[in-house]
């Protein structure tokens, strides 16, 4: 076992499934001679050549629509898109032919694609650069939507993407691809794609977070800790489809729940997930499910971002208001 950052599990992911399949493709802007903005693609094109890692042009569309016509004749195309605000050129090829083509065709038709999207903020980037569209694509139908947030579900999960038949969004907290390391044991079994998990166990609170909150639900926890109180913290791990068993069964032994996510607190992930919580909880419940989220504008420029992101003084503070009631 070696311990690796999120930024080389996903590399030693995407060259392990290249590996394993010739049908798999990688492309979008700059994947090939630069590595990636991120560096996530480093080295690949050098060992699988410009066939199968391809630089493409500045053209989302473009991208998503090659992939497309790629995977109607047997492939198994990785689409980068290099900025999570650079998505919407393609967003009518994502959700008019992606996601309804299998459908559309009774299943004659299989889109085995992954579209990476670097998403979230705390990188002190310019505009375009932080934004949290998760919610867009876990809202249409024929999408699968994934997030990562730890070096061994990043290995793990964008192999099992790849090996799907359906199309998966994969979204990457790029605050996270090179801030913390994690031991990888290649020869584990990992979870199933489409499950989430308890990354903390407790009995007061249960906080649940995914892709970049997941870090900061955890560091609220153990402060919590800290004053007495017991905290447990689920991370989702998979946003369509939902799977929500785990935080059922938590909310039924603490009573309380708080959602936490970077983006706009407005019709966001968290609303769905309080409305589940509250359909299929309601009886155990203590107080109202709570959320915290980013506030209802535009990303901030770089200098004020934390001021917009979800830290621990805000998640604590959510804590705190559903222990008083």
């Amino acid at each position: 076992m070696s311990k690796v950052t999120l930024a080389k599990a996903l590399n030693a992911g995407l060259r392990k499934a290249m590996d394993n399949d010739p049908k798999v493709l990688v492309m979008g802007e700059d994947v090939g001679k630069l590595g990636g903005v991120f560096r996530i693609t480093d080295g690949l094109q050098k060992d699988f050549g410009e066939d199968r890692v391809i630089d493409s042009p500045l053209a989302e569309s473009g991208i998503i629509g090659t992939a497309v016509g790629l995977a109607m004749r047997g492939y198994r195309p990785v689409c980068e898109i290099q900025f999570d605000g650079f998505v919407y050129p393609a967003y009518d090829q994502i959700v008019s032919q992606v996601a309804k083509l299998h459908f559309r065709t009774h299943g004659k038709v299989k889109m085995p694609m992954v579209i990476r999207i670097p998403y979230g903020g705390g990188i002190g980037a310019v505009e375009h650069h932080s934004e949290s569209p998760e919610a867009q694509f876990a809202h249409t139908p024929g999408l699968k939507v994934v997030t990562c947030s730890n070096p061994v579900d990043g290995y793990f999960m964008i192999q099992q993407a790849i090996a799907s038949d359906d199309p998966v969004i994969f979204l990457e907290p790029k605050r996270q691809y090179h801030a913390d390391k994690a031991e990888l044991d290649e020869s584990a079994t990992p979870l199933p794609l489409h499950a989430s998990r308890v990354a903390k166990a407790g009995s007061e609170v249960t906080l649940i977070g995914y892709g970049p909150t997941v870090k900061t639900c955890l560091q609220a926890a153990e402060a919590a800790a800290g004053e007495g109180r017991s905290v447990e913290v689920i991370d989702l791990r998979t946003l369509s489809p939902l799977d929500l068993g785990p935080t059922f069964d938590s909310v039924r032994r603490t009573g309380r729940a708080v959602v936490v996510h970077e983006a706009h607190t407005n019709l966001g992930m968290g609303a769905e997930i309080s409305a589940r919580i509250t359909e299929q909880c309601f009886y155990s419940l203590e107080a109202p499910v709570l959320r915290v989220g980013g506030f209802d504008t535009p990303y901030p420029p770089a200098r004020i971002e934390e001021e917009y992101l979800p830290d621990l003084d805000r998640v604590l503070d959510a804590v705190d208001r559903s222990l008083a009631f």
